[in-house]
């Protein structure tokens, strides 16, 4: 297959406020701060870029399925269970607002977390084979 896209550069983030939810971020995720204004800041962490944007309030990057429930729309990887169970407890211990390790029913296991502003993220224990072709992991 020819790929056109090669990969996703930027994700965007509705956030209430900037600076409170950048400094969330930068402490509590390891992002690093590349550029900050009133109406938007830029973070560099997971091998892409984040865009946080002031949205208006109750505004996440959320949505919800054909049942009524509200998904993420962003899931992270991690390299294996021993690592997803160890950043899971470091989550719970950074007080980041962090759902049981559940079992989906596919490879690996998951667990969704949420920023300050209620966006919801997953985390997953299984690292693409690409991605750990490409990075020698």
């Amino acid at each position: 297959m020819n790929e056109k896209i090669l990969r996703v550069g930027t994700t965007y983030i509705p956030v209430q406020n900037i600076k409170r939810a950048a400094s969330w971020y930068v402490s509590k995720l390891g992002a690093e701060l590349s550029y900050q204004d009133e109406d938007k800041a830029i973070l560099n962490f997971a091998n892409q870029s984040f865009f946080l944007v002031r949205a208006k309030e109750r505004e996440t990057a959320n949505f919800y399925d054909y049942n009524g429930q509200k998904r993420f729309s962003l899931t992270f990887e991690v390299n294996g269970l021993s690592e997803l169970a160890e950043l899971h407890k470091e989550f719970l211990k950074s007080e980041i607002k962090v759902g049981e390790i559940e079992d989906r029913g596919h490879a690996g296991r998951n667990f969704v977390f949420s920023d300050l502003d209620g966006n919801l993220f997953d985390v997953w224990s299984e690292l693409s084979p690409i991605f750990k072709e490409k990075f020698s992991i």
